[in-house]
């Protein structure tokens, strides 16, 4: 019998050291983001609700661009379109990543964090549409809204209530809020494309075409690449479709380095790390904040307009699609992986995390905003709802998060402190070292037999 079949089947095994590093590394980036972003939403909101409101509406109806391209366009769509395609961009890497070398990359491990995004966005769309099936005034379109989690501001609020969160649990996070990215984006692409043109569709693929030729070459010279990503932006938005979906085949169309040790140990890392290396902090600490300046103002209109924004079967909707509908369907999916594969939970953990994670995976704001705008039009009273709702529902969730994971503090302390026990001063935690089954090679390669993808 193998190691891996005596091995007990776990939820929320512990990762390879290197991994885990690079995991914490892009939490504290995203944690940052975060607390920019929740800036932008807080100054957005007092500035839509001050005298100076009339400013507010003017900056983000204000227009520019070239009109002979057709992307003469308001700073409002500039930010959707053009800004967002950055993060969707650095998702599209970071997902490659995940699926060529990350945890997505071993079925056994990816298992869980696409079946808990699966359910994350299947759940909130049921009662949605259950909550709206009434209506006849095209309410029913915005069944996606409350399908999303904010990674960045759920880790923004995580860093303030349970920074010694396990690092698996942690991971899980990441990696749902990843798959997440992608099913937000399909379903972007595939629900809210009401007037596709094949010509610009079929011509972007030749721009994409020489973008994905010189990168898989490790092309890094920004004088080639940014023009053609340009174009590819350019043209995926006169096709019709959104154009962030560019934004995630650019980064699909990035190599990635299955093994760590690829190319020598001189050799630097591999392309997709560079560029999420360079784009990550323009994305988190400069596109999404943006995003939210742009998005997240509207008036509230005093208590009278709270409450009518709130009792909009829309905004009920959203609110418990957020509230409930995520933690049920992420915990649900989770406990049946559980149950059908026979797994149990790792040393030190509880049913409890995971249904705080999954709370914490009802906060939703940056697709969420987005995909209400794509559903009911922006500037439009009933996204004016969809606004109100989402920051009602993430307010609720992370409160409700706030709750459970403080709860849990004391157990995460005691686990953190376990895994960064290093006797020997070697820079590893002993956790990591001989005997740890993460570092074994994955299955399909040795360690020294690099692969490109």
């Amino acid at each position: 019998m193998t190691d891996a079949a005596r091995r007990p089947n776990r939820l929320f095994g512990r990762a390879s050291w290197p991994e885990a590093s690079r995991v914490a590394d892009i939490l504290r980036k995203e944690t940052i983001g975060g607390a920019l972003l929740m800036v932008g939403a807080v100054v957005a909101l007092v500035w839509a609700n001050s005298p100076w409101a009339t400013g507010y509406e003017a900056m983000r109806a204000f227009t520019i661009g070239p009109a002979a391209l057709h992307l003469d366009l308001s700073l409002a769509t500039w930010a959707a379109d053009g800004l967002l395609a950055i993060f969707f961009f650095v998702a599209g890497l970071e997902l490659k990543r995940e699926f060529v070398a990350g945890d997505l990359s071993d079925p056994r491990r990816a298992a869980v964090p696409i079946a808990a995004a699966v359910g994350g966005v299947i759940v909130p769309a049921v009662l949605y549409t259950l909550i709206n099936r009434a209506a006849h005034d095209g309410a029913t379109q915005g069944w996606a809204i409350p399908t999303a989690t904010d990674i960045a501001f759920a880790l923004a609020v995580l860093a303030v209530i349970g920074r010694h969160l396990p690092s698996a649990l942690r991971t899980f996070l990441l990696t749902l809020a990843v798959v997440d990215d992608l099913l937000a984006i399909a379903i972007i692409a595939v629900f809210f494309t009401a007037d596709l043109t094949a010509g610009p569709l079929l011509l972007a693929l030749v721009p994409l075409s020489i973008f994905t030729w010189l990168v898989q070459r490790r092309v890094r010279a920004w004088w080639l690449l940014l023009p053609l990503a340009f174009a590819v932006w350019t043209l995926v938005h006169a096709s019709g479709v959104h154009a962030t979906v560019a934004g995630v085949l650019l980064g699909f169309a990035v190599p990635v380095i299955r093994s760590q040790r690829a190319g020598g140990p001189d050799a630097g890392p591999g392309l997709a790390e560079h560029f999420e290396h360079r784009f990550r902090p323009i994305s988190a600490g400069v596109a999404v904040p943006l995003f939210a300046l742009f998005s997240a103002g509207v008036a509230i209109g005093g208590t009278s307009g709270l409450v009518a924004a709130l009792t909009d079967p829309v905004a009920v909707g959203i609110v418990v699609g957020l509230v409930v509908g995520k933690p049920v369907g992420i915990l649900a999916a989770t406990w049946l992986v559980a149950r059908f594969t026979r797994a149990d939970l790792d040393e030190g953990l509880a049913w409890v995390d995971v249904f705080g994670l999954a709370v914490l995976a009802g906060i939703g704001f940056t697709v969420s905003l987005l995909i209400g705008e794509l559903a009911f039009g922006i500037g439009s009273e009933r996204d004016a709802h969809v606004k109100v709702a989402v920051l009602a529902g993430s307010l609720t969730a992370a409160l409700l998060a706030t709750v459970v994971l403080r709860a849990r503090n004391r157990v995460y302390r005691r686990i953190v402190e376990a895994e960064t026990v290093d006797r020997d001063h070697d820079g590893v935690p002993d956790l990591f070292q001989s005997g740890s089954a993460s570092l074994e090679p994955r299955a399909g390669g040795s360690e020294d037999s690099p692969t490109v993808l």
